[in-house]
This record gives C-alpha cells, structure tokens and sequence, in this order.
C-alpha cells in the first residue's frame, strides 16, 4: 500500500488521482477487513455488550484463526483475481474464470459456506461453466422460488473496480456475476447499485448510495428508494435478520449513514466505527461488516484501515491483505507499472540520491532510520521493517515483520488521510518495539517520509514536536521534510494539545 506515484501508470484504463487511487485500493481492503472482524460474533457465537469494540477474534461458525476472511472474500477474491487480469467480466470468458475459481474455493471444503451458493455449486458440478453455474442457479429459484439470499452482494465490490466510471458497464457486470448463483432480480439489482456507489466513492469521495437509481428500471428505483429510505430513517439494530440481500444491504447502508464522521484530523476513523456499528446489528455480522467496508474503503481509501488490521487479514487462496491491495491496483491502473510493481521481487531504487542514507533514532537506538538500501543489506538485529515506500515481494527477508504504510512525499491532497497514517505508523513502530523488535524505519531516502514518521514516534516518547524534528534532521543531515508532512505533526501536536489525544 506505499508508493510514490500511486496514479496514471503506463497502459492504466484511465488517469486516476493518487488520493482516488487510494480509494480503489480501499475497496477490497474494506470488504475483507469487514469480513474478518464480523467473523467472530456471526450469528452470536460471540458477543459484543453495548459498548464494546469488535476485534479480530477469529472462531465464529467456521473456527476462522484471528484475522482470517470468511467466504465473504474468498468469492471477492475469485472475482477480482479476473477483474486484475484486464478481463471485461460481461464476457463469457471472464465469468468462466470466475465460476471455475469460486468452484476450486468450494471444492476445497470450505468451513462456512452460505446455502443458497452451496447448494447451486455442489448442483454445477466440480469445474462449471458460468453457463452451467447460472442453469444451477435457475433451477433452484424454479424449485423454491427463495434465491434472493446476500451471497451475491457481499462478493460484488470488484465489479465497480473492473469497470470504473463506466455505469452501463458496472450494472451488466454486476448482474452477470451475480446471476452466477442467484437467479433473482432483487440480487442484481443490489450487486449493481451498491457497485454504483462504489464507483461514485472512488472516483468523488463522497458517500451516495443513490447514485446508481437512475441506472434501474422504473419499478426498481423505486423499489430501492423506499428501502433506502428506510434504511436512513430506521436503527441499524432493526435490520436484523439480515440474509436476505434487501435487508443485508439496508442493515450496511443504515450502519455507515448512523455512523457521525468525527472531527478533524481523524475524520478517517468513520471506518472503524461504522464497522463496529454494522457488527452489532448481528446475525451476518461478517457480510454485513464486508459489504460496509467495500463502501467505506472506497470514500476513505486504504490509508483509512490500521496497520492493526491490516497485519493479520488473511484468507483463501493463501492470501494477504496487501495481496488483494494488489489486486485492487492493478485492476484500476490497467497492470503493474515499469518496474513490475506490484508483484515485483524488488524495486530498484539505487539511481536515487539518498538510497543509502542511515542514521540511529536520536530517542530510541531500537530503531533504525534509512533509505531503501539497507533492504538489501539489512543491519543486524533488525527484527521488524517499517516501509513507507514501494518494496517489491521479497525485499523484506523472510522471518522479519514487515510492515507497509501508503504516505506520499508530495502534498496533502494526495494524502488524504495524512494526519492518520502518520500517527498509525509512528504507533507501529513503538508497539514493534514494545514487542521486543528492532524497527528499521525507512523510506527511499531518508529526506522526508523517514523523518517525519521517525518525528511523530519521539513525540509519542515525549519529546515536544519542534525538538523531535531538530533531533531527527540533526541525525539525517540530508533531511527535508516535506512542508505538508510537517503540517501533518503539526495538527497532531494541536489535537493533543486541545486534550483530545494522548501523546
């Protein structure tokens, strides 16, 4: 999730922003980091009190390890691995791909799988078609005339990645995709607006779940106007149970619209409060929470998720968080960039001035402050790396924690989480050092990335902004730190002043 130009990469489908950039990668980083927090309390087999946090308990129904997706993802996943190739997924071909990839998840047994999609894939044979998926799908809803269950929506959110800012597109993708297991038009119909709102959070910043009415037939709009209204006007206690797909995407709509967007320099947070607010209307909690956090990821970008969380998702196939960061990346910039990044082994950083700047914390000898070069080389004892650039895949030796932070060294719009993250990752390091670790601390050289995090972290000691800022350039003599970055302490070092943070 780091980089240092994050938009308009070569052969991308269309020129997007850095901070719009951030947003697509927050879409399946959302969805997945709702789906392993509401995974622990899904149908009460844990339980939060009222004023209780949800955390990454792991367990629920499919005794899930902390921070493992559910199958809520495991389908994104199968939809976006299509979507990253470049694939239109209105064609055949691309829902081939999708149907034979939801069909190998299935076949491996997995511990927690809706009804509805079980039962039309174990109908569809062992490697489907998407015809075969979708003649499966039909003949179910001929039987029980009950295909309308939530298990299309909470897969849905690559759609509006595969074809942003193309609406016609998005609603025929989302219907296809979602007729692979669910026949009824009430799903198709959810899959395609939530997608709508998607694409809208992506590419303006703002939340407008009605964004996609005027893309539905006449009879549908109105249909969803109403139960969105609803949803607005109602507690999100009230939309439980919340199987059916109307009510699961009520009970998201009605969290994150319930959930107030704190004050600056926070304002990010929403996040984590809308999930906990989606996690306590209970019942689905890992749907419900995924499909929120599709939506949240796409106004508030993945800046907007903590390293916390971030550190400890993972799921089906054998994946990371970061990997499906990938996914969202290059689906939306049409491919890796020229170095092959994301997915690369290793970015080159050796042309630029600075790469081999080193220096010792001033407060803290456990934590190393660098250029990219010391990856290649990487200083004794050194347990733990903190990034705060683009590293490739095998960068950071196996068996040292690595930690990755998207924080640009330009300005704030293309930062728009910029007090948070630098908080968030001055906190990593001091709960790294807590934990024992060595930390090295670095960025491509040293010159403003480093020293600004390397200055939030003192002040997390103690150390007065002005002195943690003189100490650490006084230790990088190269040092400059970006004049934005420094706005960004100094809106920290205001808020904690103001009594509404500690230090």
């Amino acid at each position: 999730m780091t980089g240092d130009s994050m938009g308009g990469q070569a052969g991308s489908r269309a020129y997007l922003s850095a901070a719009q950039v951030d947003r697509a990668a927050g879409v399946l980083l959302g969805a997945a980091v709702g789906d392993a927090l509401g995974a622990g309390y899904e149908f009460g087999v844990a339980r939060l009190g009222v004023n209780d946090h949800p955390a990454m308990i792991g367990g629920g129904l499919g005794g899930f390890a902390p921070g493992e997706w559910t199958d809520d993802t495991a389908q994104t996943w199968a939809v976006a691995e299509v979507a990253a190739s470049g694939a239109d997924l209105r064609t055949e071909a691309a829902l081939d791909a999708v149907a034979r990839r939801i069909a190998e998840w299935f076949a491996g047994n997995p511990p927690d799988v809706g009804n509805q999609t079980a039962a039309v894939l174990r109908a569809a044979g062992r490697s489907p078609s998407a015809a075969a998926l979708r003649e499966a799908a039909t003949g179910l809803h001929r039987r029980t005339g009950h295909t309308a269950g939530n298990g299309s929506l909470m897969r849905t959110s690559a759609v509006a990645l595969a074809h942003l800012g193309d609406p016609e597109a998005i609603v025929a993708a989302a219907h296809a995709v979602s007729a692979l297991t669910h026949a009824d038009a009430r799903a198709g119909e959810a899959c395609a607006l939530w997608c709508l709102a998607i694409d809208h959070a992506v590419r303006h910043g703002e939340l407008d779940v009605r964004a996609g009415l005027g893309w539905l037939p006449a009879e549908a709009r109105e249909f969803w106007q109403a139960r969105l209204d609803e949803a607005e006007a109602r507690d999100p206690a009230t939309f439980t149970p919340n199987g059916y797909v109307v009510t699961a995407l009520q009970a998201a709509w009605s969290a994150i619209h319930h959930t107030p967007v704190p004050c600056a320099p926070f304002t990010c947070v929403q996040v984590g409060d809308a999930l906990s607010t989606a996690i306590h209307i209970g019942n689905d909690t890992d749907t419900i929470a995924s499909i929120a956090g599709a939506l949240l990821g796409a106004r508030w970008g993945a800046s907007a998720f903590p390293a916390e969380w971030r550190r400890v998702v993972h799921g089906w196939p054998g994946r990371t968080s970061e990997q499906l960061v990938d996914l969202a990346l290059l689906t939306v910039n049409g491919g890796p960039d020229r170095q092959g990044w994301p997915g690369c082994a290793r970015v080159d950083y050796t042309g630029m001035a600075g790469h081999d700047s080193f220096a010792v914390h001033p407060h803290d000898k456990g934590v190393l402050l660098s250029g990219a070069a010391s990856l290649d080389a990487l200083p004794d004892g050194v347990t733990a790396v903190v990034s705060l650039c683009r590293v490739g895949v095998g960068q950071v030796p196996a068996g040292v924690k690595a930690v990755s932070f998207r924080l640009m060294d330009t300005d704030a719009a293309d930062n728009p989480n910029l007090t948070f993250v630098l908080d968030d990752a001055a906190r990593t390091v001091k709960a790294l050092r807590e934990d024992g670790a060595t930390v090295l601390l670095h960025c491509v050289a040293a010159h403003s990335r480093t020293p600004t995090v390397a200055a939030r972290y003192s002040m997390l000691l103690g150390v007065p902004l002005d002195r943690a800022l003189e100490d650490v350039c006084a230790a990088l003599p190269a040092a400059r730190p970006n004049p934005a970055l420094v706005q960004g302490l100094r809106a920290l070092a205001d808020h904690a002043r103001m009594g509404a943070g500690d230090e």
